[in-house]
């Protein structure tokens, strides 16, 4: 499945979503605003909605980066959508736009500390090209980037976790966001007639889709913004992860698009990593024999308990590090990677 790409007619753009956990005063903004909605205790949070992992900063984007410019030269502009700030390794170039959330979101609806909140306008984003590749920080190339394995004409492919299936109908608050996800756009399909056919064969798939890396076309986001209004209104009005407001970007989006013929399904090679369990599996070994004929790999920050110095992380750092060595052109030489851990935020 992985061969080298073609360089495309028209760049692909590549954005990312970052934030610094560990600046004392976005911490503060966080706390204070946590607060004012009396978490956790408050029932609307959904599962794993404001908890550590979450937000926490092991140096993925850094990583990440390395990837994209190890395995897709090519790719078109960086945009990196922040909450004001700038990694301590990053180094300027006209090849990287931070985005400032101000840019994006309507100064009335900010803060929000929510991805499903802020990935639901990055599509507006000045300049955005046609095709463009959406990233959590977290999430990397694995090897040589094929576009024909992720976009085809007039549309892109999507693969689906390996999580189980989605049981019943209804949103259930002890859910997480992307098992309420799916529950949403079955119920808003089923409930709308589209002005675009939909395909008479979809039927509606109870799983979730991968962490992967997330192909996109900004004329399908606006579109799909024009038809369902209200799942914009209602994800946009969050400041945390609600359990009854969920992610669209990461479920409905990609429903929609596969019941309009604008979506595939394909089976693409990955390997996710949680990271609590990094100590008792094999999976960072597993990451390390494939590495290079990946798709693309996940590693998802779950060691909400973990401390400075917690060895599951420097194992996972250590990890990147060995497989990814070469510093890119969007960070400074004298930042080395720390082998210390500290708490910091990713949205």
């Amino acid at each position: 499945m992985n061969q080298p790409s073609e360089q495309a007619s028209t760049a692909i753009d590549i954005v990312y979503l970052w934030v610094n956990g560990n600046d004392a005063e976005w911490r503060a903004k966080r706390d204070q605003f946590a607060r004012k909605l009396k978490a956790p205790s408050n029932s609307s949070f959904a599962k794993f909605g404001n908890v550590e992992g979450r937000y926490r900063d092991n140096e993925e984007l850094r990583f990440s980066l390395r990837a994209l410019e190890k395995f897709f030269p090519d790719h078109g502009h960086i945009y990196i959508v922040t909450d004001g700030q700038v990694p301590d390794w990053y180094q300027a170039s006209d090849q990287v736009t931070l985005v400032d959330h101000h840019e994006l979101i309507p100064r009335s609806a900010l803060p929000t500390f929510d991805s499903g909140n802020i990935e639901s306008y990055i599509h507006h984003i000045p300049g955005l090209s046609e095709r463009y590749f959406y990233f959590n920080d977290d999430v990397f190339f694995g090897a040589p980037v094929c576009l024909e394995n992720w976009f085809f004409d007039k549309g892109f492919y999507v693969s689906w976790s390996d999580e189980p299936e989605v049981k019943g109908n209804q949103l259930q608050a002890d859910s997480t966001s992307l098992e309420n996800a799916s529950r949403l756009s079955k119920q808003w399909l089923e409930a709308n007639q589209s002005s675009r056919p939909i395909d008479p064969n979809y039927q509606h798939t109870p799983r979730t889709f991968s962490h992967s890396p997330r192909p996109m076309l900004k004329s399908v986001m606006l579109e799909i913004e024009r038809e369902a209004p209200e799942l914009f209104e209602r994800v946009r009005s969050t400041v945390f992860r609600t359990w009854n407001k969920p992610t669209i970007i990461s479920d409905f989006v990609l429903r929609w698009s596969l019941a309009h013929g604008l979506a595939k399904t394909i089976d693409h090679s990955h390997v996710y990593i949680a990271t609590d369990k990094t100590l008792e599996s094999p999976s960072l070994m597993h990451l390390n024999k494939l590495f290079g004929s990946l798709d693309f790999f996940c590693i998802n920050d779950t060691t909400d308990d973990a401390q400075d110095g917690d060895p599951r992380l420097i194992q996972v750092r250590k990890m990147l590090n060995t497989l990814l060595p070469h510093v890119s052109q969007n960070e400074s030489l004298h930042s080395p990677v720390e082998t210390s851990l500290q708490i910091s935020v990713n949205v």
